[in-house]
């Protein structure tokens, strides 16, 4: 989390230092978690949050002061340049600004297990960080305000000082991570999942020709030990790839009897019920038939929908290219029909 944050101040173009605060006995791990980055300082920090910033803040002090300074939580990883750039704009001028979201629940005091008051959500504002203050401002008052223990972050103690702090717009994903329900829910956030597939099959007189599913009329079909739709095969490995599920021969072996001859369709829809039956969701496909003859762009709107119906996709969903190796190698030749797949999948974060 401490490196997620450091990497977004790295990063942007108007930070020049960066200081790490830690508490006693964490140097040796910080320094593992930031073993690939040297451009930061290591502060150790006190028994309370306000100690902790007071402790980084003369440290920045002892090395040289400096003109402005954010402070922020470790605890906030998601942090992105455009709230920095919001926070450093609004302090032309100014000697501090921090952001907040509004808040949309409806907000109540409780009074001994009863309903209180309501308090009006409309002026109250949840407060994140990163904090921007002027630097030597902000470093008087943490001198002069260290008996100050109600304040929670600095700008509580910048406003009791006698400061005005300036309010801009806040960003949902600087969620502060605090209890294991937070990471729990971290966890179920759907990973997206990718497969690729390839196969090829050799073109022969006296075979039926079935891409996609759909048998198509030529004087030539694929020789294969199933029905080999090439289309079908590649797809059916995209799938199997996503989940890391090997590949068709594992499941279906041509050593099999009982696979020759059969339709390929079974592959794909055996491949999607194993998705679905751990949990995945098929979110698109991408296929690119390679081949010379026959032409594919007649037929391809009907391939889609037969895989669509298979996938239990809408159309939209599934992309058809053919295209050719300009008369180069066994599909320039004619020889046969290569195609390839990409599947992506949704993935519940546990999985």
């Amino acid at each position: 989390m401490v490196r997620h944050s450091a990497e977004a101040f790295l990063s942007h173009d108007l930070i020049d230092q960066l200081w790490i605060v830690v508490a006693e006995g964490q140097e040796e791990l910080l320094s593992n978690v930031m073993a690939s980055i040297s451009e930061f300082n290591m502060v150790v920090g006190g028994s309370t949050r306000q100690e902790s910033v007071s402790n980084g803040l003369s440290a920045i002090a002892a090395n040289g002061f400096c003109d402005l300074v954010l402070v922020h939580d470790a605890a906030r990883p998601f942090l992105d340049h455009e709230v920095i750039d919001r926070l450093l704009c609004s302090l032309d001028g100014k000697d501090a600004a921090i952001p907040v979201l509004p808040v949309i629940d409806t907000i109540i005091e409780e009074e001994t297990g009863e309903l209180g008051g309501t308090l009006n959500r409309d002026i109250l504002r949840r407060v994140q960080t990163p904090q921007a203050f002027d630097f030597k401002k902000l470093f008087s008052v943490h001198r002069t305000q260290q008996q100050n223990r109600k304040a929670s972050d600095d700008s509580q103690l910048f406003q009791a000082a006698g400061h005005v702090v300036t309010l801009v717009q806040g960003d949902e994903k600087l969620k502060k991570y605090t209890t294991m329900r937070d990471f729990d829910e971290e966890r179920n956030i759907p990973i997206i999942r990718t497969g690729m597939g390839f196969d090829v099959h050799q073109l022969a007189a006296d075979e039926e020709l079935w891409l996609g599913g759909i048998k198509i009329e030529h004087d030539r079909g694929l020789v294969g030990h199933s029905d080999a739709d090439v289309l079908l095969h590649a797809l059916t490995d995209a799938l199997l790839g996503a989940v890391g599920a090997g590949d068709i021969g594992d499941h279906f072996p041509p050593s099999d009897p009982q696979w020759r001859g059969a339709s390929s369709r079974q592959f794909v829809e055996y491949a999607t019920k194993f998705i679905t039956e751990i949990g995945g969701a098929i979110n698109n496909v991408d296929i690119t038939l390679i081949c010379e003859k026959p032409k594919i762009k007649p037929h391809r709107n009907k391939i889609r929908q037969n895989i669509a119906d298979i996938l239990y996709l809408a159309l939209d969903r599934v992309s058809l290219k053919a295209t050719t190796t300009e008369g180069l190698g066994y599909t320039g030749r004619g020889e046969g029909i290569a195609a390839q797949a990409i599947a992506t999948i949704s993935m519940n974060g546990e999985n």
